[in-house]
């Protein structure tokens, strides 16, 4: 009796450590970020510029991989890394957002749980410090995925996010970059066939985003921007858009998108990548390749994005330049890059 008794214990012993096993956090973990894609040369860039993007970036891989690396969230990851990137003056989200046509800067971000689907977006947001924690109080806080202008900064207010005045955001180099697209809109109003002239592609660049598997085998993606230089009429791109800038998808990908919003949106993006490994069981290289590199420029678009499939594959394709981008994995493996190889 005492040994068959033995057995039975040896056997749910047994049965509980496979559960646990299964159960329990892995060690694979991944964080990929972007800065924004655009014409971006190394034969324009100053030393000392070039430094200082490379510096941020790894400080943002660090913000994300310490969250991860101690079995926190993706969810958590990618907020924090965002967060970082809207504090850095270097980029065009949160501090270093770029003026509207009007002067002001006009904030967006979304943010999209991988695990639940559950997402959050803001758009045309002027006082939050932080979009991206506005996004994702939007997410967990309401029952809604998107609010505007007005409306998502009280929300915010009510949920305690820091509320700063509208100047927190101005910096020079932004507000120079205002006046120089103003004056080329200027030059083009006077020169014949102006209405068909395209506008300076490089203004509509320069979001930022973050994407992370994390241990437990969850998915994120978070993305940030303050849209286009001289943008009118209260324009809306891409990134607070689920599904075009914006995606995340436990049985499939999370992605970040940068480039020339109107694009993403017609194209649907990041869903189509997604479908098109769910139903279509394409690689995510070929899914986001195919989209990218193909199906944008034909539209006449172009732009990048960011994206960390299910098991861990990376992808980080883009049709101009340059974009700022890299990646951390488990292990302390680390790659950031801003130029075309």
């Amino acid at each position: 009796m005492k040994k068959l008794l033995l057995l039975f214990s040896l056997f749910f012993f047994e049965k509980l450590v496979i559960a646990q096993a299964n159960t329990a956090p892995g060690n694979k973990y991944v964080l990929v970020i972007h800065g924004g894609a655009g014409t971006i040369l190394k034969s324009q860039m100053t030393p000392e510029k070039e430094k200082a993007y490379t510096e941020s970036l790894n400080a943002a891989l660090e913000k994300g991989q310490a969250v991860l690396q101690k079995g926190g969230t993706a969810l958590d990851a990618v907020e924090a890394t965002v967060r970082y990137l809207e504090d850095n003056p270097l980029f065009n989200a949160g501090k270093g957002a770029v003026f509207t046509n009007e002067g002001k800067n006009e904030l967006d971000a979304a943010i999209m749980n991988g695990q639940t689907l559950a997402a959050g977006s803001v758009a045309g947001v002027t006082t939050i410090r932080n979009p991206i924690t506005a996004a994702r109080a939007v997410m967990e806080k309401s029952p809604h995925v998107m609010m505007a202008g007005k409306g998502a900064e009280k929300f915010a207010a009510q949920q305690g996010l820091e509320i700063v005045d509208p100047s927190y955001f101005y910096t020079e180099e932004r507000w120079k970059g205002l006046q120089r697209a103003k004056r080329e809109d200027s030059l083009k109003a006077n020169q014949p066939g102006a209405l068909k002239q395209p506008e300076n592609k490089d203004y509509k660049y320069g979001t930022v985003g973050a994407v992370a598997l994390d241990q437990h085998g969850n998915l994120a993606a978070a993305t940030s921007t303050g849209g286009m230089t001289n943008k009118k009429f209260g324009r809306i791109g891409d990134a607070p858009i689920i599904g075009a800038g914006t995606y995340a998808n436990n049985k499939t990908v999370a992605i970040s998108g940068t480039g020339w919003g109107e694009f993403f949106i017609r194209l649907v993006m990041a869903k189509s990548i997604s479908d098109m490994m769910q139903y279509g069981k394409m690689t995510l290289k070929a899914a986001s390749d195919e989209m990218v590199m193909k199906q944008l420029p034909a539209l006449g678009g172009d732009g990048g994005l960011i994206a960390v499939d299910k098991d861990g594959n990376i992808a980080m394709p883009f049709c101009t330049e340059g974009m700022y981008r890299g990646f951390v994995k488990e292990g302390g493996e680390r790659t950031v890059k801003i130029y075309k190889e």
